[in-house]
């Protein structure tokens, strides 16, 4: 049946509420969109007038369907060429959703969207929905057909597992950017031991190109594996210039909340490398090159006003 100018304006005001918990269950803006705009369609073809709570109604709707498409992606991923890591979104993204609580700013951290794959299905929609929405257990219970005592034993193993994978501490914008500008520095100097002090000892940096552009397939363990790595990255060279077709201008700004990197050539986002910082100093670089998950931060990277360069690169 046709909906009517209030039906869709109730969905229009959900849509900013449902792309966010889409993004944050399947760490694709794409594959959010296209969980949303499924939603829609069962909107457009449901007896709205039964329905009494049209926002309990579309948010099960939706998480079923992000739940369908965990268990398809953990299939998917047993045969993705190297690492998988999230898609990136840049500062001032609508569907990075909430960001008032430091709650909800780590539940869309780049290093916690990493830390969920680990997390059944179940244990990341219960995780989401409570850290990042403050829904109550009773309703996630009803989203999941489950009891309200086990919503809330999920929540404690998953917030748990995620605890157990990193130590939060959060950066203000003007922090993120001397941190980045520290790296760098280091990161040009040509020498390794800078690096290397800004590093905790156990540092990781992981790459994914998605099997089409060259990303190492094993991540790079301990300060100075790490430190070399980037020392190597940012060397000048003709082969880089060739494999990236030019010399893209670094940024700085922020991802997901945290302190990054934006490789730019000709106005295309060609590489987001996500810092994720400690009190001990830079303990994780995750490095998104796969073309396909940076259209979206080109899109919004052509619509946002930006500072100079911090260098050209190669």
């Amino acid at each position: 049946m046709a909906l009517t100018m209030n039906d869709m304006d109730r969905f229009k005001a959900s849509m900013p509420r449902l792309e966010a918990i889409a993004y944050r269950l399947l760490g694709s803006a794409s594959d959010a969109e296209d969980a949303v705009q499924e939603t829609f369609l069962r909107w457009q073809a449901a007896d709205i007038d039964r329905i009494e709570v049209p926002e309990a109604w579309l948010t099960k709707v939706l998480t079923n369907l992000c739940l369908n498409q965990l268990t398809s992606a953990r299939a998917r991923r047993e045969t993705y060429v190297g690492q998988w890591l999230p898609e990136p979104l840049l500062a001032g993204d609508p569907m990075l959703g909430p960001a008032d609580t430091a709650e909800q700013r780590e539940s869309v951290s780049y290093a916690v969207l990493a830390l969920m794959e680990r997390l059944s299905p179940n244990e990341r929609v219960v995780y989401v929905l409570r850290e990042a929405f403050d829904y109550p257990h009773r309703q996630i219970a009803e989203i999941l057909d489950i009891t309200e005592a086990a919503s809330q034993q999920i929540f404690h193993r998953a917030k748990k597992h995620i605890a157990d994978g990193r130590a939060r501490t959060e950066i203000d914008e003007a922090a993120a950017r001397r941190i980045v500008e520290e790296f760098l520095a280091a990161a040009t100097s040509g020498r390794t031991e800078p690096l290397v002090r800004l590093l905790t000892e156990d540092a990781i940096s992981i790459g994914d190109g998605g099997g089409k552009v060259p990303a190492r397939a094993k991540a790079f363990e301990g300060a100075l594996a790490v430190a070399t790595f980037m020392r190597g990255l940012f060397k000048p060279g003709k082969a880089k210039r060739a494999i990236v077709g030019g010399s893209p201008e670094i940024y700085a700004t922020t991802a997901n909340g945290a302190p990054a990197l934006v490789a730019v050539l000709d106005g295309r986002v060609i590489g987001v490398m996500c810092l994720e910082v400690t009190a001990e100093g830079i303990s994780a670089f995750r490095n998104q090159v796969n073309p396909d998950k940076l259209e979206r931060a080109t899109q919004r990277w052509a619509a946002a006003d930006h500072e100079e360069p911090l260098l050209t690169a190669f």
